[in-house]
């Protein structure tokens, strides 16, 4: 099994807890929280495929990501209490899960050969679409939008492994250091309160 792979099952899991903690947080029933856990953890790639013609979506070729985002949300559900007393655990997770969706989002862009640009807003959007999803869901203005540095972590690590690309470095390794660098950013922009600048 790659390591990749395992990043991916991981980050999806992380996705997942987030979107079921916003619905116990919202008051809604299991129903509510296993849609906002799905859409979460798989929106973005979803949308992705779909958009590239990839068909069907990578959630109907591998089960392992629906049946992860079902158990992320069922253990919500059930210990949501406990869940949210390792919030710092979570968003460590989440960031990993950042940092592998976005590299994983440009890689098939590249692969769909619709260049760089177009490969960096596939690995944006793998990052961050179903968050937004989420926050629409329970009728709040996405988080990405608002206050934290969160697509610009995306885009921070996206511009590297583009570079590195280009300058035909090792794809391995490549995917090491994009993932850490969006990692990096995103953990030190919530320890530092890092925001974009807004209009006055």
């Amino acid at each position: 099994m790659k390591l990749i792979y395992i990043f991916d099952i991981f980050g999806t899991f992380a996705f997942a807890i987030s979107g079921a903690i916003a619905g116990v947080r919202k008051k809604m029933d299991i129903y509510g929280i296993l849609v906002l856990a799905i859409v979460t953890a798989v929106g973005g790639g979803t949308i992705r495929d779909v958009l590239l013609g990839r068909t069907p979506p990578f959630i109907f070729e591998d089960y392992n990501y629906l049946y992860v985002s079902i158990a992320a949300a069922l253990l919500v559900f059930f210990f949501h209490k406990q869940v949210e007393l390792r919030f710092k655990l979570l968003l460590v997770m989440d960031a990993i899960g950042l940092g592998v969706f976005t590299v994983i989002g440009i890689s098939i862009g590249l692969d769909a050969d619709i260049g760089y640009l177009g490969a960096l807003l596939m690995g944006v959007m793998t990052g961050t679409a179903g968050g937004m999803i989420r926050d629409v869901l329970q009728q709040e203005i996405p988080l990405v939008l608002t206050r934290e540095i969160y697509a610009s972590a995306c885009m921070a690590g996206g511009f590297l492994f583009l570079a590195l690309e280009y300058f035909n470095a090792s794809r391995n390794i490549n995917i090491i250091v994009s993932v850490f660098v969006v990692i990096a950013v995103r953990l030190l922009s919530i320890q530092n309160r890092w925001s974009l600048p807004k209009a006055k």
